[in-house]
């Protein structure tokens, strides 16, 4: 079997070796593993799960970076509280503080519009595309493979996306091994209907982040729209609740230790099968650096919020994301050492290659392996630059506007099909949409003091990673940098949100020739941006060509070894099934998997983030749980624990049981297994759920939606 085709059949022979509890597994891979998804205890039919375009898969949906799932036929969606952040604190101002006090929209009418960059995607097609996309790669090398795959991916996406409505792309299994078109349909119109307050949404906040135990009602509800005639459209009172293809219906009873459960969702990104030279990278300099980084950002933004109430609530949804960040990093570092993962790693790989030595592909698998390696360390170079730069974008609204406009004006000089990802056409309402949320996440004296710490870091960079550009801009001394910040925000006009989308859509001429100052320093810095680009693209080219060769190796060695290969994640939907499972954390520490609300009492001080709000405490004194209570221990439960495996971007996954009914909602995962997106332990690795008795006794008795519990199939008690 050749090598460019090979991937999936050989990880859905080995599947049946993998443990119950491990395992990010494709929708199509899960026939496969039918005798154990049956052994686990799930009662459905496992061929049904192949296809994620019908239920249950087809109620799961792409939320931003995370996931949801339609759980009415009226387009409601349930995602977690954090993931739909963004869209309470858009709707917030210190008049009406949604973030602070929650939202119960008594009526459609009350639904509120989300932050207009908010996408809501239901997966409608996957397919196998691999042959069509590296028909023109072969014999290519770095950036030449790279344009091969990019023109084949985009002409399959343009192919795709002649259908309104839709938004396509090609995704990677393997490294390169494999490639599939994904077809999604895009909705825009998305609205608020229900989230709880802070003090419940969040409750704990960073200091039981990643903790277990957990008393989080980390849910929030939304509404999906189309348009009068059923098609995917802009905010608009005229629109109509969209029809789902199918929706979860919530359990009556829910779940215990031992009971089998699973988890379908859009897990971000994993690692587990990168080199061992990547994994002593990430621990020894990726993860505390970024976790340097993001501090220091996190206490810019802080210290500004405690001087001016309008600015932390703007920056309220990115401060929670560095929070999240540091906390996430910091925990699979710490997990990371626990586990000696890089001596583990590297034994691992060094029995691998001694393995390969011995068989007749090593002299065809060898040299590829090694030049990889090779490509990967020189990528090295400029590690802490770039991610400088990724921060400087990522964290700031009108510089980063400044610069997409700028590369838009760029690009939009080639034919579309030439034009970067994220930059032709059928991306430039995203971008609109992106400009006009600016105007309630910025803050002029914020995002200087941001680029300040950000841009005096690259000022202490050594030469070799320093760029002309750059330095000719800003300066090579806090004081020119300074200076230059303040004349330059003192000047642009980008913080007017119509100023901003008249430049997006202004002629290219009319945009060189503009005297913003903003927009002048991004056009004095592109070049610099556009080379960094060039020599990323090369890398990758290289790694698309050169990585298949080391996954070849690895998943022969694992097939020996009786161990499954599964790709890692990708953003694209899998499913994972366990049970639900205590955790043993350390010696003499063992937790029960599931909390009540006696721990919510327990752990409130009355101040932030243990200051649970009077009406949810009232209700726990009343203890009108009928209904709600746990069967086998008598509490009324909050958070539970199960071994699924899971990683960032399963956020807002839904949890099932055995019968396929909605009985959690995933929002976090326990300290001691937050390395898990690089390396699995069986021993450690839970995650944790709202449990969904919980969010229906506050829908019922502490914040009344009688309509939407209707709605929802569970009536209130």
């Amino acid at each position: 079997m050749r090598l460019k085709t090979m991937w999936m059949a050989v990880a859905m022979a080995m599947a049946p070796a993998a443990q119950a509890d491990e395992g990010m597994w494709m929708p199509s891979q899960l026939p496969d593993v039918a005798k154990q998804l049956r052994a686990a205890g799930f009662q459905g039919n496992p061929n049904d799960l192949a296809d994620l375009t019908k239920p249950p898969l087809s109620a799961v949906v792409k939320m931003g970076g995370a996931t949801g799932a339609f759980v009415s036929n009226e387009g409601l969606v349930l995602t977690n509280h954090h993931v739909a952040f963004g869209v309470i604190q858009y709707n917030s101002n210190p008049q009406r503080d949604l973030i602070q006090n929650g939202y119960v929209a008594a009526d459609r009418a009350q639904e509120l519009p989300a932050n207009p960059d908010f996408r809501l995607r239901v997966t409608t097609g996957f397919d196998k595309v691999t042959d069509k996309v590296l028909a023109e790669a072969k014999g290519k090398t770095g950036r030449a493979y790279y344009d091969a795959v990019d023109a084949a991916s985009k002409s399959l996406v343009a192919e795709c996306e002649r259908e309104a409505g839709y938004r396509c792309s090609v995704v990677n299994m393997f490294y390169g091994g494999d490639f599939y078109l994904v077809k999604q349909l895009e909705l825009r119109d998305v609205r608020l209907v229900y989230a709880p307050p802070r003090a419940i949404g969040n409750y704990g906040d960073e200091v039981d982040n990643f903790v277990w135990p957990r008393h989080s009602g980390d849910f929030t509800v939304l509404r999906a729209y189309v348009g009068p005639d059923g098609k995917p459209a802009d905010y608009s009172k005229d629109n109509k609740p969209y029809t789902p293809p199918a929706h979860l219906q919530i359990a009556s009873q829910g779940v215990s230790e031992g009971d089998f459960v699973m988890l379908a969702g859009y897990p971000g990104i994993t690692y587990r099968h990168r080199t061992a030279a990547e994994f002593a990278d990430q621990v020894q300099w990726r993860l505390p650096k970024s976790v340097e980084v993001m501090k220091q950002l996190q206490g810019v933004i802080e210290e500004a919020g405690k001087a001016d109430k309008q600015a932390s609530i703007r920056y309220a949804s990115q401060l929670q994301s560095l929070k999240n960040g540091i906390k996430r990093f910091s925990g699979e570092l710490d997990g990371l050492k626990r586990s000696d993962a890089v001596s583990i790693r590297r034994k691992d790989e060094a029995a691998m290659l001694a393995w390969l030595d011995k068989q007749p592909s090593v002299k065809t698998l060898n040299p590829e392996i090694a030049a990889a390696a090779k490509v990967i360390a020189e990528g090295n170079a400029t590690r802490e630059r770039d991610l400088l730069f990724a921060l400087m974008q990522s964290q700031t609204q009108l510089m980063r506007s400044a610069i997409n406009l700028q590369r838009l004006t760029y690009e939009r000089a080639k034919p579309d099909a030439q034009r970067e990802t994220g930059f032709q056409q059928r991306d430039e309402d995203l971008i609109a949409g992106m400009l006009r949320q600016v105007q309630r996440r910025y803050d002029p004296t914020v995002e200087k003091r941001l680029l300040t710490a950000l841009l005096m870091r690259y000022q202490q960079l050594p030469d070799a990673q320093r760029l002309p550009e750059f330095d000719a801009a800003f300066g090579r001394t806090p004081a020119e940098l300074a200076a230059t910040l303040d004349r330059v925000y003192d000047a642009t006009k980008l913080g007017d949100e119509a100023q901003r989308l008249y430049w997006l859509k202004a002629a290219s001429a009319e945009l060189a020739k503009s005297d913003d100052a903003l927009l002048k320093l991004a056009a004095q810095l592109q070049p610099a941006l556009l080379r960094i680009d060039e020599q990323r693209k090369s890398r990758e080219g290289d790694l698309l060509r050169l990585r298949p060769a080391y996954m070849q190796a690895l998943i022969a060695y694992r097939e020996q070894q009786g161990r499954a290969v599964y790709p890692d994640a990708n953003s694209t939907l899998r499913v994972s099934y366990g049970k639900v499972t205590p955790l043993k954390a350390r010696d003499a520490v063992s937790y029960a998997p599931l909390t009540s609300t006696e721990g919510i009492v327990e752990k409130n001080t009355g101040e932030e983030p243990f200051d649970a709000p009077k009406p949810l405490l009232d209700a726990i004194a009343k203890g009108d749980y009928k209904g709600y209570l746990d069967a086998k221990s008598g509490v009324m439960p909050v958070n539970f624990l199960s071994n699924l495996d899971t990683t960032g971007g399963n956020s807002g996954s839904p949890v099932l049981n055995a019968k396929g009914e909605l009985v959690g909602l995933n929002f976090d995962s326990n300290w001691e297994a937050v390395s898990a997106s690089w390396m699995f332990d069986p021993r450690y690795k839970r995650a944790i759920h709202v449990d969904m008795r919980y969010m229906r006794w506050l829908m019922d008795k502490v914040y009344p939606a009688p309509h939407l519990l209707k709605e929802l199939g569970v009536p209130a008690k």
